[in-house]
């Protein structure tokens, strides 16, 4: 499995990671399973969010099921995120109340003394960056996180932040996936009057994030659009697939793992989440990461999933 430093930390990270957002009604010996081939893999890292299955549900389950040793917990990365609050109407909250309250039920859930990296899932509109600047050096200073990121962040809503936290912020996660991926399509069709893909979306957040060391973090890296289902056999999507299945068969690797080798191909280092709970399926998206594709093949890829290369 591809490896690499990620700055602003001592850790080493995989290239890929392993969701946890859908283990609400796992079985402990299949969440078991599910942590064992991902480590089998040589995904070391895993991501969490208090939102996920409710009220920190998924990290519960989590937890209860591996009961991690102080040798197990040290052979791991975990990350998580808060910041939403779900409801009849969902809000969000980065006051340092709500930080503190949200890390404090993670440790709690996950059965451990710390967070390796915190997100700030999403932004919140009424941020008082002092608030999150006094919540993150309590949390660091107590032990309980020892790094700090975001997720879904703009460059500016990540500079108003950085002017206030001591902490570097080391991660943005962010929506990207072949037919998803207006991050890297505006860089490549900017200027283009008419083009949908010349359309700024996020504000440049791919070059923003590389000239910051903040390294990007893909969710939902197999989805067409915003939870709008798999690209991945998808009639819609057939001249992509075709792409895929030929690369597929050229690495002897499976058309998950082609996926996955496309985003990890960037020179940005991102990282890919994913999202699944099948054992077979994270052992081919680790497979992906290891592929080095060509110039051509990224390129072809990226036009076949309907993308405008001028």
């Amino acid at each position: 499995m591809k490896t690499f430093g990620l700055p602003g930390t001592d850790l080493t990270v995989p290239a890929v990671v392993a969701g946890m957002m859908r283990i609400k009604d796992m079985s402990d010996a299949e969440i078991a399973a599910l942590v064992a081939a991902a480590q089998q893999a040589g995904i070391t890292m895993f991501d969490h969010a208090d939102i996920y299955g409710r009220d920190h549900r998924c990290e519960t389950r989590f937890g209860e099921a591996l009961k991690l040793t102080p040798s197990q917990r040290q052979g791991i990365i975990l990350q998580t995120k808060c910041g939403i609050v779900p409801g009849d109407v969902t809000s969000y909250d980065f006051s340092h109340d709500h930080i503190v309250e949200q890390v404090e039920g993670s440790l709690k859930a996950l059965r451990t003394d710390y967070i390796d990296i915190l997100l700030l899932h999403r932004p919140d509109s009424l941020v008082d960056p002092d608030e999150v600047a006094r919540a993150f050096d309590e949390l660091q200073a107590a032990g309980k996180v020892r790094y700090f990121g975001v997720s879904n962040h703009t460059p500016g809503q990540i500079e108003l932040l950085r002017r206030h936290v001591t902490q570097p912020l080391v991660a943005n996660q962010v929506q990207l996936s072949i037919t998803h991926a207006p991050l890297i399509a505006q860089g490549i069709a900017m200027n283009m009057a008419g083009q949908d893909g010349s359309v700024s979306r996020d504000l440049g957040v791919l070059d923003y994030c590389r000239l910051h060391d903040i390294t990007l973090q893909a969710w939902s890296p197999f989805q067409s659009g915003f939870f709008t289902g798999v690209f991945i056999g998808d009639p819609q999507y057939a001249a992509l697939n075709a792409v895929l299945d030929r690369l597929a068969a050229k690495y002897a690797i499976s058309p998950m793992g082609v996926a996955t080798a496309w985003i990890t191909r960037h020179p940005a280092n991102i990282q890919v989440i994913t999202g699944t709970t099948k054992p077979e399926r994270l052992a081919q998206a680790a497979a992906g990461a290891d592929i080095q594709l060509t110039r051509p093949e990224w390129y072809e890829l990226f036009q076949a999933a309907g993308h405008t290369i001028p």
